[in-house]
């Protein structure tokens, strides 16, 4: 099965080319982020964010992915491996879509994602099935001086 990304549209246009062949190789494997989170000891959330460039694999994680997808043994490594940081946050700041936007402050304070969950659950409704994500992060006030 062959697979490629279009890389000059979002959400692709601004990641580096290793991410686009880590989606590409996702889509020709047919496995999902859940499927290469079981192989990497990860979350599915935080698998999507690594892909995006929003987080940084480690070694570990570069050495199993690489053998997943079969690429050159420093492909990975050479292009997002212990030199490379990731550049976090997609699309304009503050965000314009009200529900991300409601997502990013509250109001006296902001949620930290360090040490965050987060549980993404499909409930059935009558009215057509719902989608429920739960943010259990640390509450840090803003500093008043």
């Amino acid at each position: 099965m062959s697979a490629t990304i279009s890389s000059n549209v979002a959400p692709y246009a601004d990641l580096p080319p290793v991410n686009i062949a880590l989606f590409e190789a996702k889509a020709r494997e047919g496995l999902t982020f859940a499927d290469i989170g079981k192989v990497l000891n990860r979350d599915e959330v935080w698998v999507a964010a690594a892909f995006y460039a929003q987080a940084k694999f480690n070694e570990e994680e570069i050495a199993k992915l690489t053998e997943l997808f079969r690429f050159d043994k420093n492909y990975i490594a050479n292009e997002i491996g212990t030199h490379w940081w990731p550049n976090r946050g997609l699309g304009e700041m503050p965000p314009k879509d009200p529900v991300i936007y409601r997502l990013y402050e509250f109001g006296d304070g902001i949620m930290s994602m360090i040490n965050c969950k987060v549980l993404v659950e499909k409930k059935e409704d009558p009215a057509g099935d719902r989608v429920v994500l739960t943010f259990d992060g640390k509450f840090l006030p803003y500093s008043q001086w």
